[in-house]
Parts: C-alpha cells; structure tokens; sequence
C-alpha cells in the first residue's frame, strides 16, 4: 500500500491532468440542456431518407413566423379605432357662448339703451339669440366633432370606428361625425333656416365655440388590438400519436416541413424527470468523453510537448469551456441568434499560443460538442468550420497590428458566402436569402477582435508568449540588447548575424521564426559581464587569456551560459528565451583550448568535464537550429578565403561533427532538415562574404 501512494505521488502531474479533463467534461455535460433531440436532418424541397415517421405523442402543428405575421398585420390593418366622447364638453362650450354673447351683446346694443323699456326689449332680444345659438350648439355636439390627425391611425378601409359613450361602445362610421369644418357649414346653414337668428352676431360667436369632443384613445386601441393579436392562433391543426407525418421518399414540402418543424420543437420542450435525465447526462456524457478524449489522444501522439504541459492543457480546457458557456448562454436567453457567438476566438488564441494543428483539432472539437445543441446542426458545424479555419489561416503570423483587422473581415467573408451558400441550396432561390441575418455574422466578427486582448492576458496568466511579444522582445532597442550592444558590440553584431541564419532555416522546415529569432538575440547576453575574453569583442592584439590557464580560460568561457541565464532571470526574460541561452552550446567540447591543452600537456589526460559545456541539449527545432547557426556564424569569421567551397566544407563539418556529437538527439528534427538547413546556411554566408569590387584611392 506504501508503494502504492508513492507511485501515485509520483505521478501527480498525470493525476492532476486527467482530473482536470474530467472536471471540464462534467461542467459541459451538466450545462448541456436535459433535452430530447430529434435526430433526423432534413431540407425543403428534398426527399425524406428515413423510415416512415410516425408521431410519438400528440403536437400541434404550428404556424410559421411568416403566416402569424401577416395575420398580425390583418388585424391591425382591420381593427378599428377607439374613440373617446366628452360629454361635458358641449356645455362647457354653451357657458362660454353665452358669455361672449352677452359681453358682445352689452357692447353694442345695451350700452347705447336710454330707457328701462329699450333695455327689456334688448334683453329678450338676446336671449332669443342664446337660445337659437344652444340649440345649434347642442345639435352639433350631440352628433360630435371628430378629430382626426396622424396620431389616430384609420387604417380600416370601411371608415369604421369604435365609439365609447359613457362607457358604451358602439361602431360608428367617420361620415357620421362633424369635421370642425363641416361643424362650420352646419351652423351656417342651420343659421339661414331661422328667420330670427342674427347671423353676423352668432356665426362667429358658434365658430369660436367649436371644439373636437371625439378623440382617438390611444391606450384602448393598443388593448383592443393586442387583445385581437393574442386571439390568433398559433397552431394549424393536430397530429395525433401514431399518425403518419411523414413517408419514406416523400419530397419534404411546406407542409410537411412545418410538421417536421413542429415535431422537432415539442420535443425539444419536453421536460424529463427521474431516470430519464440521468440517462441523459450518461449520454452526454459519453458523447462529450469521446470528444475529448479524441483531442487528448492528439496531443498524447503528435503534440507531446503540449500533453505534457499542465499549464497548456488547462488553457485549453478554459477556451473550450468559455466557447460552450457562451454559446449555451445565447441559446438560452434565445434573444440573439446563435451566429452572434465569437466561436472562432477559440482558434485564433489557440493558434497564438500551439500551433495552426492544434488550433484546428480542438475547433473541431469543440464544434462537435456544442453542435448536440446547435440548431441545423448540419449547417451550424459547416459554418463554423469554414470561418475557423479562415481564423488560422488568416493568423499565420501576427507581427503587424493590421492583420487583426484584415483577419476579421475574412471571418465575416467566410460566414456571409457559407451563409448565402446554405441558404440557395434549402431554397434553391437567390431572392430568399435574408441579407439582414449577415448583422449576426458582422457583430460575431466584431467581437472576435477581443480575441487579442484576451491572448494578452493569457499570455501574462499562463506565461506563455505570443508572436506580438517575440517581437517586442527581438526588438534591439530593447533593455538587455541595448546594453548587450554598448558592452559587447562583437557579441551584437554575431547574434544579429545568428539571428538571420537561424530564422531563414526555421521558416525553411517549419517552426516559429520570430521565437528563433528573439532566442538567437539573447542567446550569448551572458558575455557582457566578461565582454574582453571573447575573441569577437577583442579589437587590439592583446588577448587575455594568454596569461591564463587553459582550464581558467574554459571555466570564463562556458561561464557565460550561465551568466546568460542569471541575467535573463534578472530582467525577466520568459523561460523560453532562457531555453536558448542554456542549450545553444548543448554537452559540446571547447575544442580550441582543449585541443591546445593536448598539445602543451601531451604526458597528462585531461578531464573533458572542465572544457565540455554542461548543457542541457537542445529538445526543439527551434533550439537545434541556433545552435547550428551560433557554430556555423562563429567559425566563418575565421575563414582566411571566404569561397562558395570553403563554406560548403565549413558548414558541412561543424553540423555533421555535431551530430556525430549527439547533440540533436532530443530535438525533433530529421536528416531532411539538417540538409535544408545546410543549404540555407551555405547559400546566406555566401552573400555575407561575396567578392566586393575594390574602389579607387
């Protein structure tokens, strides 16, 4: 049992990881809807390839969106307008008229009265023109005087409206009322009837008394119309169970395409208790394990460098989970269609981070889980495919700012053509397609930019590096490589030359060139502190290790490894630079001074140890190639006659005595790569050294 716990200690980093995966698996599955899913695919217009299909329960057929809106807009085309009546009105309108009657009246007539009898006979007068006036008034307020403006929409084409009277409502139709104009006309002709009246006395008095006492009510026709709205009914008949709904071969059309529809959806609303949900998470389950486990196999295979990084597979496990998450949160709220998701941030900050495989393996994967709950799946797993691997595609390299931007227009490019793509071949009509669906692909693009802000933080999280921070860190007016410029200019100008070499070679047999390129600019930092015992720093003829022994000579040169890693620690240079710093001489032998040692001291064996570097060896491509070109760079500078032929044979005899070393046999790289390498290296010293013309005194 002791050894038990000790092998299982031992192996907590495996522990750990597994236990990771099976904790992302159970926070998928438990968010993935306890649904029933319909697992038929099928298109408008195409025949059925399945079995019959018999309905398994009772459903109502529904209504499209397009027949329950063009019902919606029959009943507001036809529903008629509410009108209030102001009863009070009318005799607010009668005591105002009296009272401009009789300040009228006293003006022109009473005031200019000279006795009690003329004043009567005035009075009576009067009265008799209030009394024809109110009775006009009242005809005309009894039968009512409609407003109507752009604020009281009459769409109803038979003029017909809803009159509340007293809390009666009654239709009446508009011809039935009075306009303020027609109101006018009424009472002038009313006026001409009556011999008595005095009709340049009450027709201006009866105008200014007119007023609309029949306005339109908003809020009663909204209630009326939403109450007609909610009468229409969703559904356009019944299934019943054991009902055919569709046969074997049968073309799939309107019809029976709204009753497969129709199918789908209630099972879909269908709650499940009990015995039935758990089997439904153990289903979940397996499907969401296989996946996974798929992606794990993957990395387990062909990204062991990956696999065996916790840090990498918790990255993973985190995009994964936050892609799902979103997804069944926009499926949820069923607010936002679910092309709004940013799916294709997932490959872009994976790509940042891996490389274009694993990008592309874990977007399929990724697709594969949340497509259980992906409407059309078919479509939805074809569409996000296709803009994923533009995602990547169009991320090969992200030094310049402009290829976030250029990166997302390609994405909505490729969702807008897959979409229109789909869309022809349900419909097969060009004239079908919804261009206003394209918003949701637009603002999907749009959110892909965060993608960049959030490779920053993950970058800083997980200590990680972006191709953005290569290059900041491959600057040369950067800190360390400025003051590695002013100290050691030999040691600059050979890494920068190192740096050329080994970057052409990379992106020649496939690796990350700006990685090789920041790793090749630091590589010898450790020389600044030591500048003058280095032959490239060394300007007079005056070389210091003549008064040193050749072991002291050996223990100063290798000690600028390690100088090299104190000093990148110090001003916090990432562990993958430092990568480069401690393999870039790998377990090779100083050989000038060792050499040099066997000739001075023929009769003693001297301790290889203390002339040999003491690695560990490059376990990368990236590393392998600096530490070919760091050799192959150093080694030209001797070169008396820098020919075609003496570089080939230079090249051709540091690599091979290399190998012959073992110092590659950690990093993954073939036969065929060291040959193209050879040949870039051959091919770019030959333009360093090219034959110049000679100028004249």
């Amino acid at each position: 049992m002791k050894n038990y716990f000790i092998r299982l200690s031992n192996q907590h980093e495996i522990v750990f990881k597994y236990v990771m995966v099976l904790t992302a698996i159970i926070m998928i599955v438990i968010a993935l809807p306890k649904e029933t899913q319909f697992n038929y695919a099928y298109q408008k217009g195409k025949p059925w390839a399945y079995d019959n299909l018999m309905a398994p329960f009772d459903f109502a057929i529904n209504k499209t969106e397009e027949e329950l809106n063009t019902e919606r807009a029959e009943v507001m085309q036809t529903a008629h307008p509410f009108y209030k009546f102001n009863k009070n009105l009318g005799e607010e309108k009668k005591y105002s008229f009296n009272n401009e009657l009789s300040e009228v009246w006293q003006k022109k007539y009473t005031s200019t009265a000279r006795s009690k009898k003329e004043i009567d006979q005035l009075e009576k007068l009067k009265n008799l023109q209030f009394e024809i006036g109110s009775h006009i008034l009242e005809m005309t307020y009894e039968q009512g005087i409609i407003l109507v403006n752009d604020q009281s929409p009459l769409n109803n084409p038979d003029g017909l409206i809803t009159l509340v009277k007293e809390n009666v409502a009654e239709e009446k139709n508009l011809k039935s009322f009075f306009t303020i104009q027609s109101a006018f006309q009424f009472i002038n002709d009313e006026l001409d009837k009556i011999s008595q009246a005095d009709k340049t006395l009450l027709a201006p008095l009866l105008e200014n008394a007119l007023s609309h006492n029949i306005v339109y009510d908003d809020q009663a026709t909204r209630q009326w119309t939403k109450q007609l709205i909610d009468k229409i009914s969703l559904n356009l008949g019944l299934v019943q169970k054991d009902e055919v709904v569709i046969l074997k071969g049968e073309v799939v059309d309107d019809q029976k395409y709204q009753k497969l529809e129709s199918l789908k959806n209630e099972m879909k609303n269908q709650e499940f208790t009990g015995s039935s949900k758990w089997m439904m998470f153990l289903g979940h389950f397996i499907l969401v394990s296989l996946a996974m486990t798929m992606l794990i196999m993957f990395l387990y295979l062909f990204r062991r460098e990956i696999y065996d990084d916790n840090s990498r597979i918790v990255l993973l496990m985190l995009l994964m989970l936050l892609i799902t998450y979103m997804f069944l949160w926009a499926r949820k709220i069923n607010v936002f269609d679910m092309y709004i998701v940013p799916v294709c941030i997932l490959p872009i900050i994976v790509r940042a981070f891996y490389d274009t495989r694993t990008a592309l393996f874990t977007h399929i994967v990724t697709l594969l889980i949340i497509g259980f709950e992906a409407p059309s799946g078919f479509e939805f797993m074809f569409i996000q495919t296709i803009a994923g691997m533009v995602a990547i595609f169009s991320i090969v390299s992200m030094s310049r700012r402009v290829q976030f931007f250029i990166s997302v227009l390609m994405i909505f490019l490729s969702y807008a053509v897959s979409f229109i793509g789909v869309t022809i071949l349900h419909e097969a009509n060009f004239r079908t397609i919804d261009w206003m669906n394209l918003k949701w692909f637009l603002g999907n693009s749009i959110i892909t930019l965060f993608a960049f802000p959030l490779i920053f933080i993950f970058e800083k999280a997980f200590g990680f590096l972006s191709d953005v921070s290569l290059m900041e860190l491959a600057d040369s007016n950067s800190k360390v490589l400025r003051e590695l410029s002013l100290k050691a200019p030999g040691t600059f100008q050979h890494s920068l030359q190192v740096s050329n070499l080994a970057e052409a070679a990379i992106f020649k047999i496939g690796g990350n060139p700006l990685l090789v390129r920041a790793g090749a600019m630091y590589h010898d930092i450790g020389k600044m502190e030591m500048a003058f015992y280095f032959i490239e720093n060394q300007n007079s003829r005056v070389n210091p290790h003549d008064d040193l022994s050749f072991e002291e000579s050996a223990r100063i040169i290798k000690s600028h490894v390690i100088r090299g890693v104190e000093k990148a620690k110090k001003h916090n240079i990432p562990d993958q630079i430092i990568d480069f710093i401690r393999t870039h001489h790998g377990t090779s032998l100083l050989q000038y001074f060792y050499h040099s040692y066997l000739k001075n001291f023929p009769e003693k064996v001297p301790d290889e140890d203390l002339f040999r570097y003491p690695g560990p060896l490059p376990f990368s491509k990236e590393t392998a190639v600096l530490m070919m070109a760091d050799s192959v760079e150093a080694a030209s500078r001797s070169l008396k006659h820098a020919d075609p032929e003496s570089i080939n044979k230079l090249v051709d005899s540091i690599i091979e005595h290399q190998i012959e070393q073992n110092q590659f046999v950690n990093a993954p790289i073939t036969l065929k790569d060291i040959s193209e390498i050879k040949k870039i290296f051959k091919k770019m010293l030959g333009s360093m050294y090219h034959a110049r013309i000679e100028y004249p005194q």
